[in-house]
């Protein structure tokens, strides 16, 4: 079995046949254009644009089986490591892109700034949760959106929970900052930007040589990925497509997210304004919390959703991905989840949605956009999570999870 074989949840037990899903692409691409056009009348242009910026990330995180989840978890179980590689790819595009822009504050006349955080206790704490919910819940803060847009209903458990857990971190988040932290840390600041990015750019080239150096002791050679099954622009319209074009895409669709919203790519703090809204609806005091007592805040609680940049492009995410998996005829939802999954589900997605809270961001926010951005924050998140997706892997088989192996031959 390839890495690239188990990169996405929809890739095992799908049983979706390779034509064209018509009636599902033909749902999504009219709820892509038509949501595109009432926001630009309803809203403004720039967040049509960012919805179907957005419907591009899914369509690329679908096609190009793009997982933090699954990648991580083949390495820490089978040191396969093509998925950590093209994740350092993507980071130091993004990087290369992020850090002369980022220093000047300004792209193409439009201010600009990076997601940089605190780094503390809380950071520390979260990140370790999010890593252990990746999973149990069986996805990412990018991987539960594309997952649900492609079909997955487990993954709408997760979802549901993600949401519920980020509610809850929001309402606790006041208490987590007050504990022992860092301030926020820029390295761009810090060392200018071309030290900084000379710096980071060898720390991905360490990692990745270190993934190398373990797939080939493990298994004696560097894991070959699965051919596709279509070539030239079928393989570009209906996928797979190789890890490494994803990796690219996603790399570029940030840097455009930075000069369309001002700021990089993020996912959960949609989550939590969303629980937010449902839990206010049934009664909680949700305006006395501390998460929501800046101005800027408190007007993202009291307005509609859709004024919110973080909202219309997870949204724009899930239909990009129904769109993708509809044309790569995979999408075919089966309704049925084994209890035990469901039950890792749930608490996948309160873990994923609190730890989210806690550290600032998740897999997109803290780890993708803000090490692009020159975080040490982001850097603390990827060693926490990563120890907590070790913890996590091991959890899986009590419910019932894989965990993926290449079956060794004496290598």
């Amino acid at each position: 079995m390839s890495s690239s074989a188990v990169a996405s949840p929809l890739s095992a037990g799908n049983r979706a046949s390779l034509t064209i899903n018509t009636p599902a692409s033909l749902a999504a691409a009219a709820g892509i254009i038509g949501g595109a056009a009432l926001l630009g009348a309803a809203i403004n242009p720039k967040q049509a644009a960012l919805y179907v910026l957005g419907a591009a990330l899914g369509l690329v995180l679908y096609h190009a089986a793009f997982g933090f989840t699954s990648a991580w978890r083949v390495f820490i179980a089978d040191r396969r490591g093509e998925g950590l590689r093209a994740q350092m790819v993507m980071l130091a595009i993004a990087s290369i892109l992020f850090f002369p822009v980022l220093a000047s504050g300004t792209l193409f006349g439009q201010p600009v700034s990076g997601n940089v955080s605190p780094a503390g206790l809380g950071v520390v704490v979260g990140a370790f949760l999010f890593g252990i919910g990746m999973q149990m819940g069986g996805g990412c803060a990018s991987g539960t959106l594309y997952t649900v847009g492609g079909g997955s209903t487990r993954m709408l458990i997760t979802l549901a929970a993600f949401i519920a857990g980020s509610a809850i971190g929001a309402a606790h988040l006041h208490w987590w900052t007050a504990l022992p932290s860092l301030p926020k840390i820029s390295i761009i600041e810090l060392w200018g930007p071309w030290t900084a990015l000379a710096v980071q750019l060898a720390v991905f080239a360490a990692i990745a040589a270190v993934t190398v150096v373990l797939e080939k002791r493990r298994h004696g050679q560097l894991i070959e990925p699965a051919s596709s099954p279509r070539q030239g622009l079928a393989r570009f319209t209906r996928g797979p497509w190789p890890l490494v074009a994803g990796a690219v895409a996603l790399a570029l669709l940030n840097f455009v997210t930075l000069y369309l919203a001002g700021r990089p790519w993020g996912v959960t703090s949609a989550f939590a304004l969303w629980g937010s809204k449902i839990a206010a609806a049934i009664g909680f005091d949700v305006a006395s919390w501390p998460y929501w007592s800046s101005p800027a805040s408190r007007a993202a609680l009291e307005g509609s959703i859709f004024n919110d940049i973080t909202t219309v492009m997870n949204f724009g995410i899930i239909l990009g991905a129904l769109f993708a998996a509809s044309l790569a005829g995979r999408f075919a939802p089966t309704w049925k989840v084994p209890l035990r999954s469901a039950v890792a589900a749930i608490v996948g997605g309160l873990l994923l949605g609190y730890g989210a809270r806690l550290a600032y961001g998740c897999n997109i926010g803290a780890y993708f956009s803000g090490i692009a951005s020159g975080s040490f924050h982001g850097w603390v998140w990827l060693v926490a999570a990563f120890a907590g997706n070790v913890f996590g892997t091991r959890l899986r088989p009590l419910f019932g999870l894989e965990v993926e192996r290449v079956k060794l031959t004496g290598c």
